[in-house]
């Protein structure tokens, strides 16, 4: 039998620990009842960034972004399609640089957008520049493949 998985709740950022046979299985927040799963990317702080990366056992998938930004703007539909096929996998995440300075000072973000995966709470891989629906699919799982 395999370990549950650790879910951070994208409503209250409750950590809910979830049987691996039932992950796909539209899991409820403990807290919250709210689906921990929406399949949508989720806009998130730093404090609720840190809870999705460190504390959640699925890998995450953070898009670092700016609204002024023209190309954020152009991949940000392809990403909210993403969501829909990644998760429950993996959790898609929004980090607004602008409000989140200090977190995209952390990952040392140069340009937008840029795409960090993380695993296991590390980063796994990087990709700065807008993709496509298909193109950020095949890139995350391409990535995962080689954990």
């Amino acid at each position: 039998m395999s370990d549950p998985e650790l879910v951070v709740c994208p409503a209250c950022g409750a950590a809910n620990r979830v049987p691996a046979a039932r992950i796909g299985s539209d899991p409820k927040c403990g807290r919250c009842k709210q689906s921990l799963f929406q399949g949508a990317p989720v806009d998130v702080a730093m404090a609720a960034f840190d809870r999705h990366v460190g504390q959640g056992t699925i890998p995450v998938l953070a898009d670092f972004w700016a609204s002024w930004c023209g190309p954020c703007r152009v991949m940000a539909p392809a990403f909210k399609a993403a969501a829909a096929d990644l998760e429950p996998a993996v959790r898609l995440v929004k980090v607004d640089t602008e409000a989140e300075q200090q977190l995209a000072a952390r990952y040392a973000i140069r340009s937008i957008p840029t795409l960090i995966l993380f695993a296991g709470g590390k980063e796994v891989a990087r990709m700065s520049g807008a993709l496509d629906r298909g193109s950020l699919i095949g890139w995350t799982r391409q990535n995962l493949a080689i954990l």
